[in-house]
């Protein structure tokens, strides 16, 4: 697959004659100024099953990249790299990235299963990489040591949608479900043993991210069974298992963890889903960028804004370096993310990474769908 270069039009015609300004800039010997210039590749599944979320990611990274440069005065662009949620294809993107000597960071990959599949290339490489959406908890053990995510992980997902789940929904037995990647797999594995210790019958399937009918799935939902948990990252395959439970006639409430937040795909009514980001246009200080990501892309979900989180940290990492006097590398860029310390961010709280690279006091969100389809935010 192909990459290609964004130059984030808002910024281009500002930028065309500008450096980094008398803050942003290194002067050679000769005096002359050197501009702030760097890549950063964005790796998001662009097309494919999960494309609207991809495109989503891609135009809010858009944004914080043009929003950036004008702000700092540099001149960094978005070279994009289609993963289609494949750990394959992400390799083969990283690849390239990796061999790419003008791309400092890296904003994503989105799945979980993607960074363990590009978590070594990265390492080898030294190049810094930002998620917006990865949240196994097995990412920020060690393994990774150039990965950073700005939301949290499912060690604090699965324990948190599984004591709401015993707490309000009360189930006397459920069905959980993976779909056969680290994601879903990670998140089974922290909820399991919690319903179990509250003397909840568990049945525990797994299929395919590639399945589309899940008829003979629905039909081993019994009638004791009140809850199906779909830790999955395919929301039109849980909107058909939706249909399909209604065409057993089967009464059931499904809860999805974040990888299913996803309005206007998964709309089955009284359906959970809980998400590593907020509502955004609920947020005040948000309103601005909010207004215009809707102007320019229409509705958008919890997807895009915290890879516009992961975006502006590498852009003020990129432009702290230039004030420094050096030139953007993958190594003073990695260093200056190890040191971000924002006290807000668009996801409504602050942003600064464990020496693991978790954001520190990273939160879930739970929502509940409505008969029109709209994702209403539990307070808690």
């Amino acid at each position: 697959m192909k990459s290609s270069v964004i130059v984030a039009a808002a910024a281009v015609g500002a930028l065309a004659v500008a450096g980094c300004g008398s803050g942003s800039s290194s002067t050679t010997a000769s005096g002359a100024t050197k501009s702030c210039v760097a890549s950063v590749g964005m790796e998001g599944p662009l097309t494919g099953p999960v494309a609207v979320l991809g495109q989503e990611q891609l135009h809010f990274a858009e944004l914080a990249v043009a929003k950036d440069n004008l702000a700092n005065k540099t001149k960094i662009a978005i070279v994009q790299g289609d993963t289609q949620l494949n750990p394959a294809q992400a390799t083969t993107v990283t690849q390239q990235f990796t061999s790419n000597s003008k791309i400092v960071a890296v904003v994503g990959p989105a799945g979980s299963q993607e960074v363990e599949a590009v978590g070594p290339l990265m390492a080898r490489a030294g190049l810094p990489f930002i998620s917006g959406s990865a949240t196994a908890a097995v990412l920020t053990t060690g393994k990774y040591p150039t990965f950073f995510r700005v939301v949290s992980k499912d060690s604090v997902q699965g324990p948190q949608d599984a004591n709401y789940i015993i707490n309000n929904l009360h189930p006397k037995a459920l069905m959980i479900v993976d779909d056969q990647e680290a994601y879903s797999t990670g998140l089974v594995a922290a909820m399991t043993p919690i319903f179990k210790a509250a003397g909840i019958k568990v049945d525990h399937e797994s299929v395919s991210q590639k399945l589309t009918d899940f008829s003979s799935l629905v039909a081993k939902v019994t009638p004791a069974t009140t809850v199906v948990v779909l830790p999955w990252q395919v929301a039109s395959n849980a909107q058909q298992l939706g249909r399909n439970l209604a065409q057993q006639h089967k009464k059931t409430v499904i809860f999805g963890t974040d990888g299913l937040f996803s309005p206007g795909t998964f709309t089955i009514n009284g359906s959970y889903v809980s998400s590593f980001g907020p509502d955004i246009t609920a947020i005040p200080a948000d309103a601005a960028i909010a207004a215009t990501a809707k102007s320019k892309y229409g509705n958008f979900g919890t997807f895009g804004p915290p890879v516009f989180a992961a975006q502006h940290v590498i852009d003020e990492a990129i432009a702290s370096v230039c004030k420094s006097g050096q030139t953007p590398s993958r190594a003073n860029v990695l260093a200056a993310i190890k040191n971000t310390n924002e006290p807000a961010s668009i996801l409504g709280q602050p942003i600064k990474f464990t020496p693991s690279g978790d954001v520190v006091n990273g939160k879930f969100f739970l929502f509940k769908i409505d008969s029109t389809g709209k994702y209403n935010l539990i307070p808690g």
